[in-house]
């Protein structure tokens, strides 16, 4: 069974980024809330060396039928050549909090 709800995360170069990112998944009603944690240490390898930079992460509360699409709006709004998106399953939780989130990532008639 697939699940419902899924956390969405990417990383950014800056706060105000990653800010930006949250505000307009949220606005757009791509997610219903989005949490900016930051500053992380990264380490990765890119272009054939390994880097270690200073990134914020954003996680982004949506439902399984708006990750298309909000991948996509993190793909555009993006500063990086290749942006992380990654979906994580929500398996649990409150039941009252999650029919929020469905509620809020509903695309208005």
């Amino acid at each position: 069974m697939a699940a419902e709800h899924v956390i969405v995360t990417s990383t950014t170069d800056s706060e105000a980024a990653a800010r930006e990112l949250a505000t307009q998944a949220v606005e757009a009603r791509l997610g219903a809330c989005a949490q900016v944690v930051g500053p992380v240490t990264s380490v990765y390898r890119w272009e054939e060396k390994v880097q270690t930079d200073q990134e914020w992460r954003v996680e982004i509360k949506t439902t399984a039928g708006r990750v298309a699409a909000l991948t996509e709006r993190i793909r555009q709004l993006h500063g990086y050549d290749l942006p992380e998106v990654i979906a994580t399953p929500i398996e649990g939780g409150s039941a009252e909090y999650l029919a929020w989130l469905t509620a809020e990532t509903r695309i208005p008639d």
